[in-house]
Formats: C-alpha cells, structure tokens, sequence
C-alpha cells in the first residue's frame, strides 16, 4: 500500500494542521488492511503522516531514506526550463506538442541535464532492494518470489514524485508520461498486489489507484500539490 503524505509545510519539512487532519483520516481508512509492517520515507511530513496510522496499529515506523522526495535541477549548470521542475517541464512540453513517451527520455532534452535523474536512480536501486528483502528479487522487468512470507500486506508513506519514480519502475512507463498521468493527492491510497506463489515469475498488478475518497469532507479537501 502506498500512501502520499499529507498537506505540508514544505520549508519545515512537516504536515500543517490540515495535513494533520488528512493523516488522521487516512489512519481510519487503513484499519482495515491487515497491515502487518509500516515504512515510510525519512523525510519529517512522510514520517508524520505514518504515524498517525502506525499509532493505531501499534506498530513502530520504519524508515527508508531512500524513499524521500526526488529534487531537480542542473547537474551541470546548463539552464534549465522551470529550473528543471519535473512537472511544469512536462506541461511545457505537452504545450508545445513534444512527446512524453520515449523510452529514452533521460538522455534527452529537456531532462538529460536534470539531477532528477540521479535521484529516480537512488529510489529505484532502492527500492528493488527493499522489495528482495520483503521476498521479491528483481529478474530483468520482473520479480522471482523467493520468500516464505510474501501473504502479507506492508504500506509505504512517501511522497507525490517518489512514488511516482517506483510505478514508473515496477511497470515500464517512462516517468514524464506517468508523472502528467497519476498526480496523486495528499494521503491518496494506491494498492497494489503481487503473487506469493513462491518460485514464480511475477509483476504486480494495481487494485487501487490513488484514492483519497477519505477526503470528502469539505475541511479536509484539497488538490493536488507538488
């Protein structure tokens, strides 16, 4: 289960009073998954986010540093369209007709001069590891189940990008096409499932996708925000 952190005071790097009603919100909404195991991104608003949920379940919040929010901007001082901000960059590209789709988009314009990309290489290097240590090993595009105790369900707190960078990852999307096309909300949920069947081959599948209908509320509403 992935859930993005709550509405947050980015300087201070923490969740507002709102956000703080939104964690709460999401909490009461995970009671019922059957989490066995929490992590969250080292950063303070992923953390704070987690452990409105973790208090509820009695369990402890386990960090992961690589999980925290990727950044942007020159790797070598060349200039750089909206300072190299990943989304505004792919509206400006979708403004102008540019294609989104290649493959190859790292070694391109206008991204092949963007730290982003050391920081998509951090999360996913990452979290293939993170993921082995749970009883899936990478195999080129797939995952080999190799644990005995993958009949579980573990949630991940982290952030709008990060979890963005692992979708694009685990199913092949190039990162600038899946970033215009999931924004996900603060504290939307995203489920996915992988097989137990130990020894097989296997790619997850998607059971939900960022929902945050634990946001109806009118005083605990608010739009996506980078």
């Amino acid at each position: 289960i992935f859930v993005r952190h709550g509405h947050p005071d980015y300087q201070k790097d923490c969740l507002t009073p709102l956000g703080l009603l939104q964690a709460t919100a999401v909490a009461e909404r995970l009671l019922s998954e059957n989490i066995s195991e929490i992590f969250s991104s080292s950063m303070g608003r992923a953390v704070q986010t987690a452990q409105q949920t973790a208090q509820r379940l009695s369990l402890p919040v386990q960090p992961l540093d690589f999980m925290r929010e990727v950044r942007w901007g020159s790797e070598d001082g060349t200039t750089l369209e909206y300072g190299g901000h990943p989304w505004q960059t792919v509206a400006a590209m979708i403004g102008r007709g540019d294609s989104i789709r290649s493959t190859s988009w790292q070694e391109e314009e206008p991204f092949c001069h963007n730290l982003v990309r050391s920081h998509i290489a951090r999360i996913t290097t990452g979290f293939d590891a993170w993921l082995a240590q749970l009883g899936y090993v990478r195999e080129g595009e797939h995952y080999r189940v190799v644990g005995d105790n993958t009949d579980r369900t573990v949630a991940l707190f982290s952030h709008g990008g990060a979890s963005t960078v692992v979708l694009s990852h685990l199913f092949g999307i190039p990162f600038p096409l899946l970033a215009n096309a999931v924004r996900p909300n603060f504290t939307a949920v995203t489920v996915l499932k992988l097989s137990d069947a130990r020894g097989a081959l296997v790619l997850p599948g998607i059971e939900i996708l960022n929902d945050d209908r634990h946001l109806g509320r009118p005083e605990i509403a608010c739009e996506f925000g980078q």
